[in-house]
């Protein structure tokens, strides 16, 4: 191979060969940063878009739910009256005093927990209905004392 083209080169512009090759490595460098950068710009931006895509899927669920949950007592099929129940949401979605609306006695009291899909209970949901199933239902009446 004829190299004596570099040899004008580097004579031309009086430039000492370690140098030529450091430029060169340099601009090589940071080309190779910018298309890193590039890149990984683009492949965050598709990833944070596909996030967000599956957050506003997931919120949309999670308030369906929640409006199903405060319409249950109305829907065909409900196991009360929707007059009997007050709503808690937390740790149970509804406590029913079946009677309590028609002025009967009330002689049960009914928890109810609404789901909508798939959706299973959780592990917190499972422990209430074992303790309320084994009859670990208490009643207390708590007295505030006035001041004397």
């Amino acid at each position: 191979m004829n190299f004596s083209f570099l040899e004008q080169l580097f004579t031309s512009f009086k430039v000492a060969p370690w140098l030529l090759v450091t430029i060169i490595a340099l601009v090589i460098f940071a080309v190779g940063v910018g298309l890193g950068r590039l890149v990984q710009k683009i492949s965050y931006s598709s990833a944070v878009k596909s996030e967000r895509a599956d957050a506003v899927k997931r919120s949309r669920a999670v308030l369906g739910g929640q409006f199903a949950e405060q319409l249950a007592p109305y829907f065909p099929n409900f196991p009360c009256n929707p007059g009997d129940c007050v709503f808690l949401g937390k740790p149970v979605d509804f406590v029913a005093f079946p009677g309590s609306a028609e002025g009967r006695e009330i002689t049960d009291v009914v928890f109810i927990e609404v789901k909508s899909g798939d959706s299973q209970l959780s592990e917190r949901e499972k422990q209430i209905r074992t303790a309320i199933e084994k009859g670990r239902v208490h009643y207390i009446m708590y007295r505030i004392k006035e001041k004397e």
